[in-house]
């Protein structure tokens, strides 16, 4: 199926080999499949295309290429690419540094995961709350209220 290009048959190929379950795992295979699926919508794809940009895990490490795929796959509503895109912004990595932005996303992050993952966005979001104004704080939270996911993935 992933073959023929069907889009979540892509993602789960990249899956596979990114984790090396029933094949030995090759990064290199695993951005591959990611990037086809990514370019047809797929949300989690788009954040693991975003990951492995950030680490530079099967492809050269590239901050804006991490951020582009980080932005697409937030924007669709997908939790730790809003916290990995939260991070782009609070320290300059791949965009142009920007606290609010950062903060926005951050909370973005925090309503949606769960245990360590939540708590690492909860402090973040506090962190970055501490190099900002009360307005600029205030700009970001009316950001986060009124964000609604973006919906790019092709139907069943």
């Amino acid at each position: 199926a992933a073959d023929q290009g069907h889009a979540q048959a892509q993602h789960n190929l990249g899956v596979i080999y990114n984790n090396g379950r029933g094949v030995v795992q090759d990064y290199e295979q695993a951005a591959k499949w990611f990037r086809l699926a990514a370019d047809q919508g797929i949300a989690s794809a788009q954040a693991n295309l975003g990951y492995a940009y950030d680490t530079g895990q099967g492809v050269a490490q590239d901050d804006e290429e991490a951020g582009k795929w980080y932005r697409l796959a937030a924007d669709q509503g997908i939790a730790s690419a809003q916290a990995n895109l939260g991070a782009m912004y609070d320290n300059g990595r791949g965009v142009e540094q920007d606290y609010v932005q950062a903060h926005k996303w951050y909370n973005l992050a925090a309503a949606h995961l769960t245990g360590s993952d939540r708590n690492q966005a909860v402090k973040s979001r506090a962190a970055v709350e501490e190099k900002m104004l009360p307005a600029q704080v205030a700009e970001a939270q009316k950001m986060a209220r009124e964000w609604r996911p973006k919906r790019e993935n092709p139907g069943p």
